[in-house]
C-alpha cells in the first residue's frame, strides 16, 4: 500500500490582487527535475533560527527525497543571496534582505506586550522565499507554518507523531502572509514521572513557547518563616498585615532591584489567620470549593502592599511577580481592587470541572470558573495565565482522556477576555492525552482555529489505511467525555464514562484497525511502519483501559478480589509495555519507579494492592465472607435534614414512583427526582448516576441508602464499605450503630474511603435492614464500591 501522498500547493490567505493582475507561476522548491531551491540563515543565527532552517531541508527532503542545500556560512550565504537562484531565506538573513518584513511584523505583533510579542511573516518574491519572526522562536514558528501549508503535521512528541507526505513536486504559489497569536503564554510542561523526550521540538512546531511566563510555584513560605506563630505553621500567617509586606520586601528587593521574575505563591495548602485585617477583609466569606475561607482579599491586600513598596523604592524595575489564584485564593477579590503592575496571576482552579467548557449546561461549575476567569481578567487587567490541568481527570492511570472538549470552548474565553495566556501542566501521559497537546498548541496559537477540521484531517494523515476504523474509535471516546454529567476528576469516574457498552465498542473499532494495517507487515516504507506503530500503540492504550474496567467491575460491583487483582496485574502489565514502546506514553517511565516506592491507593499500583488486602479479608487468610449486599440499594436524597426526625432508617420505603417511570435508572431519572425513594446502584459514586439538580448541579447535603438482607448466622460479623465518600452515620435495624467522620474535600483523605463496622451485637437471624446516611458537602458523594458483610479471623 502506497503511504499518503498530498496535493500541496500554496494559495495566498492576505494578498488581494487589482483585477487585471495576474497569480505569479508557482515557483517550484524541490523536484519537477530541478535542483531543490536553497536554505539560507545567518551564519549568527540563533539556536531555534538554525534549527529551523535544519527543520525545512530535512522535511523537503522526506517529502521529495532529495535534500535541499543550506548556506549557513557568510560566503554560501551571499553566493546564494546574490546568485539569482530559487532560495528560502530563514530568519534575519530575511530580514537583511528585505527590510520590509520588519513593518510587516510589526504591524501584527502585539504593542508593548508584558512579556514577549511572537509574530511570524511568510513572502515569496519572485525567485526568494521569506521564513521570519520577531524572534528566535519565531523564526521557528513561521518555518512550521509553511511546513505545516506542505501538509507537515506533527501530532506527537517523538517521531510517531510525526506526518511528512510525499510529492514529486514542491511549490509555492503567491505568498504574502503575517500573523500573531493573542496570547503571549503558549506553554506545558511536563510533572511528575513524564518523560521529556521529543518535547522541544514538538512544542515549536506547534507553536507552543517555553521559557516565556513568570515564576509562579508554591513559594512564598520561604519569605515568611520569622513570621509563623509558636506552633502554628506557615498558614497561619498573618496575611495583609504591614508587617507581613514590610518583613517580604526585605527578602525580595534586592530580586526586584535587577530585574528577576520571581514568585509570591502561596504554599500548597488551605490557609486561615487569626489577623484582624485579615478577618476583616475576609468577611466571613467561605470557598465553596476548598470548604475554607476564601482569602484572596487578603492575599492581594499583601501583594498590592509589596509591589508598591518594591515600586516606590525601584519604580524603573520591569520585574514581574507571579502568585497562584489557587486554594481557597481561587474566588476573585469581592471588594473593588486592581492588581499592581508587576503582578501576574496563574489561575489554577484545580478542583473544577475539567471536563466540559465553560458554555456547556451540563457544568455549571465550569460556567462558574468562566465568570471567574473574567473577573480576575477585569482585576489584573489582562495580567492573567491559566494554569491548564489538560490531564486532571484520570491521574495516575494512563487511561484515555483527550481533554479536547473543554479547551474548543475555554479558548474563546481566554481571547475574549484578554488574558495573557495558558501554561499547562501535563504527564505528558500520550496514552491518556493523545491529541490533546497538539490541539492546544493549534488553540493557543489560533483560539478560532476550526477543531473539527483539525480532528477530521489527523485520521488519514496518522492512520493511514486505517483511518476509517481509528476516527470511530477516538470519535467514541471523545463523545463519551463530552456526553457524560459527571464533574468531578480523577479515576473515580472512569465506570460512568467508560461503560461495558462503549468498551465493547472500542475493541471493534480497534479489531477492524488492526485488520487494515495488516497488509503492511514486512513493508519497509517509513509511513507503513509508523502506521502499523501507531496502531498498536492504540491496542496497548486500549489494553490497559480495558483491563482496568474489568479490574473496577470485578472489586466494585461483583465483590470479587481476586479476579480484580488479577485484571489489574494485567493493566499494569499492559502499561508497561506501552512505557517500553514510548517512554513519552505513560506516567511509568522504565527503570523508574512509577509511582514511589511505597506507591499508595492513589495510584494504580496501589489501587491494585487495595484490592489484594480485600481479598485478603475475604478469602480466608484475615477474614472470610459472609455475604454481598446488593448492588442496588433505595435512595434518596435529604436537602432538609428530614431523614433522621421522619424515621428514614426504619420506615417503610416507598418505592411506587420510582417504579412508575419508564426510565428507571436513567441519567434522567436520578436527575429530575423531586424527593422520592429510587434505586441507586453502589459500585458508581451518586453523581455519576445522575444524582443532580436539575441544573446539573452536583447535588450536595444528607442522602440515604436503604436496604434489607438476609444475613447467614456468625459469631463476630463485620459490615466493610469498600469505597464510601463523605461523613456517614450506620443504622442496622432502625438503630444508629456507628458514626464515620471524614475529613473533606475529599481528596484529603487517604484515597482507600474504606469504612469498617462491628455489627455483631446488632444482627438478628434472617433479614436485617441497613441504612447509611451521608452527608456530602463537595463534589463526590455516596458508595462507590458494593459493601459486603465477612468475619474477621
Amino acid at each position: 500500500m502506497r503511504p499518503l501522498r498530498l496535493a500541496v500547493p500554496l494559495v495566498a490567505l492576505a494578498c488581494v490582487l487589482p483585477a487585471a493582475a495576474q497569480p505569479p507561476a508557482p515557483l517550484v522548491v524541490a523536484g519537477g527535475g530541478k535542483a531543490p531551491a536553497v536554505v539560507v540563515v545567518s551564519p549568527t543565527a540563533g539556536p531555534w533560527e538554525k534549527k529551523a532552517a535544519a527543520e525545512v531541508v530535512r522535511c523537503v527532503g522526506l517529502m521529495t527525497g532529495t535534500e535541499p542545500k543550506l548556506a549557513d556560512t557568510a560566503e554560501a550565504v551571499d553566493a546564494a543571496i546574490k546568485g539569482g537562484g530559487r532560495v528560502i531565506v530563514v530568519g534575519g538573513a530575511a530580514l537583511k534582505v528585505d527590510p520590509s518584513l520588519a513593518a510587516a511584523l510589526a504591524k501584527v505583533a502585539k504593542k508593548e506586550p508584558v512579556l514577549r510579542a511572537d509574530a511570524i511573516a511568510l513572502r515569496r518574491q519572485g525567485d526568494r522565499i521569506f521564513v521570519v519572526g520577531t524572534n528566535d522562536d519565531s523564526h521557528y514558528y513561521a518555518a512550521a507554518e509553511l511546513l505545516r501549508r506542505w501538509g507537515c503535521r506533527w501530532y506527537l512528541p517523538t517521531a510517531i507523531g510525526e506526518c511528512i507526505p510525499e510529492t514529486k513536486t514542491l511549490t509555492v504559489g503567491d505568498l504574502d502572509y503575517a500573523y500573531a497569536p493573542p496570547f503571549e503564554v503558549r506553554n506545558y510542561w511536563v510533572s511528575w514521572n513524564g518523560a521529556n523526550d521529543g518535547q522541544d521540538e514538538f512544542m515549536r512546531r506547534n507553536y507552543l513557547n517555553s521559557g516565556v511566563g513568570v515564576p509562579n510555584g508554591h513559594a512564598i513560605g520561604e519569605y515568611v518563616q520569622e513570621l509563623i506563630p509558636k506552633g502554628k505553621s506557615v498558614f497561619d500567617i498573618p496575611i495583609a498585615d504591614d508587617a507581613t509586606a514590610d518583613h517580604v520586601v526585605k527578602k525580595v528587593a534586592p530580586k526586584f532591584a535587577k530585574g528577576e521574575f520571581f514568585s509570591l505563591g502561596m504554599e500548597d495548602g488551605v490557609y486561615r489567620s487569626e489577623s484582624k485585617i485579615d478577618k476583616e477583609l475576609q468577611a466571613g466569606l467561605k470557598d465553596k470549593y476548598f470548604l475554607a475561607a476564601s482569602l484572596t482579599d487578603p492575599f492581594l491586600t499583601l501583594y498590592n502592599k509589596v509591589a508598591d513598596k518594591l515600586l516606590k523604592a525601584h519604580p524603573d524595575s520591569k520585574s514581574k511577580i507571579g502568585f497562584l489564584a489557587y486554594g481557597n485564593l481561587t474566588i476573585p477579590p469581592q471588594r473593588k481592587m486592581l492588581a499592581a503592575k508587576p503582578l501576574v496571576a496563574y489561575l489554577a482552579a484545580i478542583d473544577v470541572d475539567p471536563i466540559h467548557g465553560m458554555d456547556d449546561p451540563k457544568s455549571p461549575p465550569r460556567q462558574e470558573y468562566r465568570d471567574m476567569m473574567y473577573r480576575w481578567a477585569e482585576v489584573m487587567q489582562g495580567r492573567v495565565v491559566v494554569y491548564d490541568y489538560d490531564q486532571g481527570m484520570l491521574v495516575w492511570r494512563d487511561l484515555p482522556n483527550p481533554s479536547i472538549g473543554a479547551i474548543r470552548q475555554d479558548v474563546k474565553h481566554y481571547k475574549k477576555a484578554g488574558i495573557l495566556g495558558v501554561s499547562t501542566e501535563s504527564r505528558n501521559a500520550i496514552a491518556t492525552t493523545f491529541l490533546n497537546l497538539h490541539v492546544r498548541g493549534q488553540l493557543y496559537w489560533n483560539p478560532d482555529a476550526d477543531v473539527d477540521a483539525l480532528l477530521g484531517e489527523v485520521y488519514e494523515r496518522f492512520y493511514g489505511p486505517a483511518a476509517k476504523p481509528m476516527a470511530a474509535y477516538w470519535g467514541a471516546i471523545l463523545k463519551a467525555w463530552d456526553d457524560t454529567v459527571v464533574t468531578e476528576h480523577e479515576h473515580f469516574v472512569i465506570p460512568a464514562v467508560y461503560t461495558p457498552a462503549l468498551v465493547t465498542q472500542l475493541r471493534g473499532h480497534l479489531v477492524e484497525a488492526e485488520k487494515a494495517v495488516a497488509p503492511l507487515a514486512g513493508h519497509a516504507g517509513r509511513n507503513e511502519k509508523l502506521y502499523s506503530e501507531r496502531v498498536r500503540f492504540a491496542r496497548l492504550g486500549f489494553n490497559v483501559l480495558d483491563h482496568y474496567t474489568a479490574m473496577v467491575k470485578a472489586a466494585a460491583a461483583d465483590v470479587d478480589y481476586g479476579a480484580a487483582v488479577a485484571a489489574g496485574e494485567k493493566g499494569l502489565a499492559a502499561r508497561l509495555e506501552l512505557a517500553k514502546m514510548n517512554p513519552t506514553f505513560t506516567t511509568r517511565v522504565v527503570g523508574v519507579a512509577p509511582e514511589g516506592k511505597d506507591a499508595g491507593p492513589a495510584w494504580f499500583p496501589g489501587e491494585v494492592q487495595q484490592y489484594r488486602d480485600l481479598l485478603a479479608a475475604t478469602d480466608g487468610t484475615k477474614g472470610k465472607l459472609l455475604t454481598k449486599l446488593p448492588t442496588e440499594w433505595a435512595f434518596r436524597r435529604d436537602p432538609h435534614d428530614t431523614g433522621v426526625v421522619s424515621g428514614w432508617a426504619y420506615r417503610p420505603v416507598d418505592l411506587t414512583w420510582w417504579k412508575g417511570r419508564k426510565d428507571a435508572g436513567s441519567v434522567d431519572s436520578h436527575r429530575e427526582n423531586p424527593g422520592h425513594w429510587g434505586m441507586l446502584r453502589t459500585d458508581v459514586y451518586m453523581q455519576a448516576q445522575g444524582v443532580v439538580s436539575p441544573d446539573y448541579h452536583s447535588y450536595t447535603g444528607y442522602a440515604w441508602y436503604r436496604t434489607d438482607a438476609d444475613v447467614p448466622a456468625a459469631a463476630k460479623a463485620q459490615i466493610r464499605f469498600p469505597g464510601l465518600f463523605n461523613e456517614a452515620w450506620l443504622y442496622v435495624n432502625g438503630h444508629l450503630v456507628a458514626h464515620r467522620e471524614y475529613r473533606e474535600p475529599w481528596w484529603l483523605s487517604d484515597y482507600k474511603f474504606e469504612w469498617d463496622v462491628d455489627v455483631t451485637a446488632h444482627m438478628r437471624p434472617g433479614s436485617n435492614r441497613f441504612a447509611v446516611r451521608v452527608h456530602n458537602p463537595h463534589h463526590f458523594g455516596g458508595m462507590f464500591r458494593r459493601p459486603f458483610l465477612y468475619q474477621p479471623r
